[in-house]
């Protein structure tokens, strides 16, 4: 199953970028192409994360990453391939604000290499308008438990929203790819 391309953030969409240390962003020479690997697969690669390449190449093109786009890569000090591969991305929204998007990679299972990512985003108006405006087409589940609300887009997306100051709301889109 193919993330579903940043389905409903209004993320901008420019050229690529990649982080080649574990902790600072770093921008890419040139964009990927569909015959090349995304720059913050290659930087992973490096680290020393392969069985996860395709799968982290698949998210970061559909996610939409671009030299606009501020990429951390949290891997861990010894057996790169052998563990979780996580990813912190800043990307610039049409909103003006940024989105926090976090994706984890985990080698070693049944589809090959597993993932999962959470699209954090603040959006100026009310949970029941970003609802109405920007996921009309996913299903009301009702309420986490008491503030945050639920909404279906299937198996494996969810989006959950939680009202922010007075007047905002804040969407985590979770999605995760079996």
């Amino acid at each position: 199953m193919a993330p579903s391309q940043a389905q409903n953030l209004p993320v901008a969409e420019t050229a690529t970028s990649a982080a080649t240390s574990q902790a600072a962003p770093q921008t890419a020479a040139q964009p990927a192409t569909a015959s090349r690997p995304h720059p913050v697969t290659l930087a992973a690669a490096q680290q020393g994360v392969l069985s996860c390449s395709g799968r982290i190449n698949q998210v970061v093109n559909a996610l939409g990453v671009t030299d606009k786009s501020g990429v951390a890569l949290m891997l861990p000090p010894l057996q790169q391939d052998q563990r979780l591969a996580p990813l912190a991305l800043e990307m610039p929204t049409t909103l003006g604000s940024s989105a926090y998007i976090s994706a984890t990679f985990a080698p070693n299972q049944a589809n090959g290499c597993g993932a999962s990512y959470d699209a954090v985003l603040y959006w100026p108006k009310s949970c029941d308008e970003v609802t109405q405006q920007s996921y009309a087409a996913l299903k009301l589940l009702g309420r986490l438990k008491k503030d945050i609300v639920m909404l279906d887009g299937g198996a494996s997306i969810k989006v959950f929203l939680l009202p922010a100051g007075t007047g905002g709301c804040i969407s985590i889109k979770r999605e995760v790819l079996f």
